[in-house]
């Protein structure tokens, strides 16, 4: 019988970070909660979870020494998820925290959604699927998905938008770089359609397991 995927997901000490932990565990996944290095890059696929500010998440992140090791791991090939603040994360830098450092992942600026909205946008959302992924078998277009954020990432090639959603204007909603796969929404909070992507992930994983 074929093993479980192991998926680490990375504890840096900030925000509810057991949630996605548990929603893989209910797909399926041998997930692990983890802030060590070993366990990550020993991993067959990482989620870097994320609530709160970019800042505060990047220093927390560096200073259990996290930043190099997520690096590694997504230079291997393997697949990796990051989740709302841990998907801004991956990419350049943020208006919410000038002067701080992202990983670099995916070039691009984390921006502010423009004005005219109620701030942070905190509810149930209609994805819009830009273009086809296997993360998104099953789950299609107008799938509902739970959103708690006041900025949204800008990548510097749009190509890599996967879906958009609707508030007061278009914003990029969940992105595909090679293997780096991420979401503004939560996934783990939303219900059907975010257990049928984490599913999905967690089946890509066992697939590149095999193939391996």
């Amino acid at each position: 019988m074929a093993r479980a995927p192991r998926i680490a997901v990375v504890d840096y000490g900030i925000g509810n970070l057991r949630s996605a932990y548990k929603a893989l565990v209910r797909v399926g996944a041998d997930a692990q909660l983890t802030s060590s290095a070993d366990d990550i890059v020993g991993a067959d696929a990482v989620v870097l979870p994320g609530v709160g500010a970019f800042g505060a998440c990047m220093d927390a992140l560096r200073a259990r020494n996290l930043e190099a090791v997520i690096r590694e791991f997504v230079a291997t090939g393997r697949p990796f998820l990051g989740i709302c603040v841990g998907m801004q994360m991956l990419f350049d830098e943020s208006e919410e925290s000038p002067g701080v450092d992202g990983l670099g992942i995916i070039p691009g600026v984390v921006r502010y959604i423009p004005r005219g909205v109620k701030l942070p946008q905190m509810q149930w959302n209609r994805l819009h699927v830009r273009r086809k992924d296997p993360l998104f078998d099953g789950v299609g277009d107008g799938a509902w998905m739970y959103f708690v954020h006041s900025l949204h990432a800008v990548p510097r090639d749009p190509d890599v938008v996967v879906a958009t959603c609707e508030y007061g204007t278009t914003l990029n909603a969940a992105f595909r770089h090679g293997n780096v796969f991420a979401t503004q929404f939560h996934p783990e909070k939303s219900s059907v359609s975010g257990l049928a992507l984490l599913s999905n992930f967690t089946k890509s994983v066992g697939d590149s397991v095999v193939r391996s």
